[in-house]
């Protein structure tokens, strides 16, 4: 994914209003760019609140900035000039980010970042994108780059093994028919639940696009349960599908990364499995959450 963003980010800056602003994080891969277009691939060093300051910046003259780092650096570290600077201003930004929530889990706390998508909606009116596959990153960063409101780009180096570019709206992957639980499915996870539900009668959609969350679609597929699986913090989803499903009985499982400080190094793949993120752990909380309540429980 961050290959297939350096390629056509670089190929942006061909349009005289797109800049592409850095704290150290990829300079190399961007330096062929930045030799084209010296004036608009800037590097602050590692100073990411000034990075996204300057963003804020050139939004204000017109300019169309993408802003790029790990998650935690990009959102976490830069958030009150993102609240200010960009959000406060008016002004639009894309922000891209690598790192997802512990793609980097080796190189330890500094660089997990599952809290940053909670963070980016607390703010107002962003589009946030979770592409699953590589090939779903081109059509969405041209699409934001092309807009005039900010969005987040969140990339990782966990894949499915398919893109589905058109799913910015709910996509349907398996109809398990009228009535059945419904499971949506967030960016990367797509995979790992497929591979849960395999012998379920489970319908499954999935989006690359969280924000704005597809409520329309949700409301046509979902029936009484509702299973949530997101790369990122639990629960980060469930206020915008309880309130879709207000007016409807339905029970709602949030499945994603844990509250609870892990203190590991280890890989994603070790992340995953810890916090149930796994074909088997997300099994275990679906069988859980389907299982029938016990009379007189």
């Amino acid at each position: 994914m961050r290959d297939a963003f350096v390629t056509t980010a670089s190929a942006l800056l061909d349009d005289p209003r797109t800049t592409i602003v850095l704290a150290d994080i990829s300079a190399a891969a961007f330096a062929p760019a930045a030799r084209r277009h010296p004036d608009r691939v800037i590097n602050v060093g590692i100073r990411e609140q000034l990075m996204t300051g300057v963003a804020g910046g050139l939004a204000l003259t017109g300019q169309r900035p993408i802003v790029h780092s790990y998650a935690p650096f990009l959102v976490e570290r830069a958030y009150e000039q993102i609240k200010l600077d960009l959000d406060h201003q008016g002004v639009g930004a894309v922000l891209v980010s690598v790192g997802a929530s512990y793609d980097r889990a080796a190189a330890g706390r500094t660089h997990l970042s599952p809290a940053d998508v909670a963070l980016i909606d607390t703010l107002h009116g962003w589009t946030v994108h979770v592409p699953g596959h590589r090939d779903e990153v081109p059509g969405l960063l041209r699409d934001a780059v092309c807009g005039r409101d900010s969005a987040y780009l969140r990339l990782s180096v966990q894949t499915n093994g398919q893109a589905y570019p058109d799913a910015e709206d709910l996509r349907m992957i398996r109809d398990a028919g009228p009535g059945a639980p419904l499971l949506v499915a967030v960016g990367p996870l797509l995979d790992q639940a497929l591979a849960a539900v395999a012998d379920l009668p489970v319908t499954v959609a999935y989006t690359h696009r969280p924000r704005p969350f597809d409520t329309t679609g949700l409301r046509a597929l979902a029936a009484t349960e509702v299973i949530l699986v997101e790369p990122y913090l639990a629960g980060t989803s469930a206020r915008v599908v309880g309130a879709a499903l207000a007016d409807r009985p339905h029970r709602l499982l949030a499945l994603g990364v844990g509250r609870s400080e892990l203190r590991r190094y280890g890989t994603a793949e070790d992340h995953d499995r810890w916090h149930g993120l796994d074909a088997a752990g997300l099994r275990r909380s679906i069988d859980a959450f389907l299982s029938p309540v016990p009379a007189g429980a």
